[in-house]
């Protein structure tokens, strides 16, 4: 079943272990994809540790953590249409791949797919899924499936030129709800992003993670995407309603002084979104000040 449609991206920072295991489940999946890692100036032997363990996977060594500018690294050097992103703590279940693939080549308008999460070792739905299930983002009656105003890049599947137009991940967003402005931007220009219930991506979360500096950054991301690309009232309402719901805590407050503090050059790179685009992300607001399942900035 090898199927040459698809490079799955990986990036990884200090997880020798996980991202062994993500490796050697890609490599037993049937579809035999090409996997690229970009090892973010790992310090723990994570990069040697892939060279020796699996010779087969193209191994990018920056030397810095970059964040996820590592994936437009790796993309760079993708050759095939469709490209899947993969955290080192995730692997992509066998077929879904090439159910990706096949969407995306039935869907000409389809930049994107997001697939199903299930959290490992106990096999439950992450709750994210849900929400992405009944996504409130009106779409023609063609889509494959629901709709959605962003995707999650550790669980989609990308068209590689329409990723590469759009200039990729910011590189001052890092890591963090990075993929919120590149899913408006693709919007804007013509893409549909949906979700795929059938396809399955599983994820189990390393122990080896700073989710301090994460819903920070998070808070922080949040903020720039809405001041780079919303209306002036969407973007007033939305930064009061962050100010109102984040916890009061320092990382909040650091997040917000960071935030401020770039305000010269988000003005400079500031574009208002399409009417429709727009009209989108403020259907999604009441969904996303009720959800149990923000990663970031609940």
């Amino acid at each position: 079943m090898t199927d040459l449609r698809t490079t799955v991206v990986v990036i990884t920072h200090n997880r020798r272990r996980e991202l062994l295991r993500t490796l050697d489940r890609l490599a037993e999946l049937p579809e035999r994809p090409e996997v690229i890692v970009t090892d973010n100036g790992s310090t723990d032997g994570t990069a040697d540790a892939v060279a020796r363990h699996h010779p087969e996977v193209r191994l990018l060594r920056p030397g810095r953590n970059l964040g996820a500018v590592g994936r437009n690294l790796a993309v760079r050097d993708v050759t095939t249409p469709y490209v899947a992103f993969c955290d080192d703590d995730s692997w992509w279940a066998p077929g879904s791949l090439a159910g990706a693939a096949d969407l995306l080549d039935r869907h000409p308008a389809v930049v994107s797919v997001t697939a199903r999460i299930v959290v490992e070792p106990h096999g439950t739905e992450d709750p994210i899924v849900r929400e992405l299930r009944e996504s409130p983002v009106p779409g023609p009656p063609w889509l494959p499936g629901p709709a959605l105003g962003s995707f999650l890049a550790a669980a989609t599947v990308l068209r590689t030129d329409a990723f590469r137009k759009a200039g990729g991940f910011h590189p001052k967003l890092w890591l963090g709800g990075e993929e919120e402005l590149l899913a408006v931007d693709l919007a804007a220009d013509g893409w549909w992003l949906v979700y795929a219930d059938h396809l399955t991506i599983h994820h189990q979360a390393s122990e080896a993670r700073d989710a301090t500096l994460r819903r920070r950054h998070g808070i922080r991301n949040t903020l720039w995407f809405t001041w780079l690309r919303r209306p002036v009232g969407p973007a007033l309402r939305r930064t009061v309603d962050l100010a109102r719901t984040v916890p009061r805590d320092t990382t909040s407050l650091l997040a917000f002084t960071e935030a401020a503090a770039a305000l010269p050059w988000i003005l400079r790179e500031r574009r208002v979104l399409p009417a429709e685009v727009e009209s989108r992300l403020r259907l999604l607001e009441p969904v996303q000040r009720a959800s149990k399942a923000r990663r970031y900035t609940g």
